[in-house]
């Protein structure tokens, strides 16, 4: 059982509020997602939670294009304890193909809101551009790998708290407390 010393390496601010205010918004486009999908036909409120999933996923891709900015100009904090070599691959597996997946689902779902011939508008201010023009075949194509991209971070996600959990509880490592600047 190691413990971590008071002055660990922790990760920057920055990277940790780009951390939880993604995590943040992936949960809540997740969640109106998951809702906006069984609201049957096309009521106001569901065209109010289309433009709010919509909006989330433009958040979230830009914000994650600062975090793979950030990241590539600032190094990860050192590890204060010798994990096996399987962990430490796993553990860059999964991020690397987080941050992947935190730039691929927004990209599908604005193509394929641009397949179904519908613009996303920022905010109902800022019309984005139309990257492709409306093609059924592709709409119900991207639909369904913006589906499976989604249930992929879902479960990317669920691998990804389970393992901090255990390195926080039962190897009582203090891994967690650089991304939780309060954790001692």
């Amino acid at each position: 059982m190691n413990s971590l010393p008071s002055d660990i390496d922790r990760y920057s601010g920055p990277a940790i509020a780009l951390h939880w205010l993604i995590a943040l918004l992936i949960v809540c486009g997740f969640y109106i997602g998951w809702i906006m999908t069984d609201i049957p036909g096309f009521t106001p409120t569901k065209l109010k939670y289309f433009s709010w999933h919509k909006w989330i996923g433009v958040t979230v891709f830009v914000l994650a294009v600062a975090r793979v900015l950030w990241r590539a100009t600032h190094r990860a904090p050192a590890l204060q304890t010798a994990l096996p070599t399987w962990q430490k691959a796993a553990a860059h597996l999964v991020h690397g193909v987080l941050y992947l997946l935190m730039l691929a689902i927004p990209l599908s779902g604005y193509l394929y809101s641009s397949a179904a011939g519908i613009q996303v508008v920022y905010l109902g201010i800022v019309p984005l551009p139309t990257l492709i023009g409306p093609d059924q075949a592709l709409k119900a194509t991207l639909r369904t790998v913006h589906v499976l991209l989604n249930y992929t971070l879902l479960a990317l996600v669920a691998m990804h708290v389970l393992a901090a959990l255990k390195h926080q509880f039962v190897d009582r490592d203090g891994l967690l407390a650089r991304m939780i600047p309060l954790l001692k």
